[in-house]
């Protein structure tokens, strides 16, 4: 092998600017050795049958309650409709006592204020009721 000094004529060395792949490609050996060493040790495993997996359905047994709440305040218990939150405090210590609790769903009006449904909210937790939920629309994809 020959090994270049530089010109004889005394002039400026010359800077090679290629890079040395030498030192990457020993690191890359040395890690390739690893895992092909550590990799067969961590996939042993003690050998044991686990269990199958089984996708069913949730069907609840009990059907949720829909209130829906009018921008004027006016109640409806599903599609029915209630005279006030006594009426309504009543109806819902019934539905506490169920097992397994059905939940409550409460669709407020877009005009409605928020005192109408905070009210439906309190009442039902002062039934009991553990599950309360609220039926939005969804917003319009662009």
């Amino acid at each position: 092998m020959a090994m270049s000094l530089g010109d004889a004529g005394g002039g400026e060395e010359e800077v090679i600017s290629a890079i040395n792949t030498t030192p990457l490609v020993d690191v890359m050996l040395v890690l390739l050795i690893i895992f092909l060493i550590t990799v067969p040790v961590v996939t042993h495993t003690v050998p044991i049958k686990l269990p199958n997996e089984i996708n069913r359905l949730y069907e609840p047994k009990v059907e949720n309650i829909n209130l829906a709440v009018r921008s004027d305040g006016h109640l409806y218990w599903n599609d029915e409709s209630i005279a006030g939150q006594a009426v309504l405090l009543e109806r819902l210590k019934k539905v506490a006592a169920m097992k397994p609790q059905p939940g409550i769903n409460i669709r407020g009006d877009q005009n409605a204020r928020y005192e109408f449904v905070g009210r439906t909210i309190l009442t039902a937790q002062r039934a009991g009721i553990v599950k309360i939920g609220f039926i939005l629309e969804p917003p319009a994809r662009s």
